[in-house]
């Protein structure tokens, strides 16, 4: 039995034709280092996008447009301011004067009825043009009214007309309104008059104008015009006497 187990003991046999096999001598790493220790790397450099020295050209463009609207407006300004003076040192403007020369008052009647107080004025106003080349055309629409305090008595409106150079014109204005409630404001009056003496009132108008510079008619403007004055009394069908009066005025673009 043991004999026939040696006869079935398979042996390696050794490959005569390979060759043979051979163990480094040398270690890959030293003893003590890492491997990482042992390699190198290139120095890292960052890159960066080429930058173009010149701007684009849709901008520059833009850049131009921009310079020469700028230029053009300036010149247009300079030009404007060139004319401006030239027409002011020809014609040398002036404005015009307004006062108030008469108050007559034909109602001023408070309706037992339902309280309305009826008011009827008529203002004589005097308009002069002191310019010596300068005319002015007076257009429709304007608006011309009376108050007492803040209560507006009655309105009215300028005619048309045109006023020429060194004119001076006299112009009768009727006024009328109604005012609901008005025993409110009679008491007022006649109270202000017992204390003072007078009844100050206030004169509104608007009123657009076209300037005429020569033979040039200039575009429609509108100029409103601000006076006060005090009378001694406001009753109808009396003389009424204008203790003082002063008007402004101002130009509305």
């Amino acid at each position: 039995m043991s004999s026939m187990a040696d006869q079935q003991r398979i042996h390696p046999v050794l490959d005569v034709e390979a060759p043979p096999q051979t163990s480094p001598t040398v270690p890959l790493v030293p003893q003590g280092t890492s491997k990482s220790d042992d390699q190198s790397y290139p120095p890292f450099h960052r890159t960066y996008p080429p930058m173009n020295s010149k701007p684009p050209k849709k901008r520059s463009c833009c850049c131009k447009c921009l310079c020469w609207t700028l230029s053009l407006l300036l010149l247009l300004i300079l030009i404007l301011g060139i004319t401006v003076g030239i027409l002011f040192l020809v014609f040398r403007p002036k404005l015009p004067k307004y006062s108030i020369d008469r108050l007559q008052i034909s109602l001023f009647d408070l309706n037992s009825m339902d309280s309305t107080l009826s008011a009827t004025f008529n203002v004589t106003i005097t308009a002069r043009n002191p310019n010596e080349r300068i005319g002015i055309y007076y257009e429709g629409g304007s608006h011309l009214s009376a108050w007492y305090t803040e209560t507006k008595l009655c309105q009215g409106s300028m005619p048309k007309f045109y006023q020429g150079h060194r004119n001076t014109t006299v112009l009768v204005l009727p006024l009328s309104g109604q005012i609901q409630n008005g025993t409110g404001l009679i008491m007022a009056v006649q109270e202000q008059q017992q204390r003072t003496g007078n009844i100050p009132l206030r004169l509104r108008v608007s009123q657009p104008v076209r300037v005429k510079l020569g033979k040039l008619k200039l575009m429609k403007v509108k100029f409103s015009v601000r006076c006060g004055l005090v009378v001694d009394a406001l009753s109808a069908n009396n003389a009424i006497t204008i203790q003082s009066s002063s008007c402004k005025f101002r130009l509305r673009l």
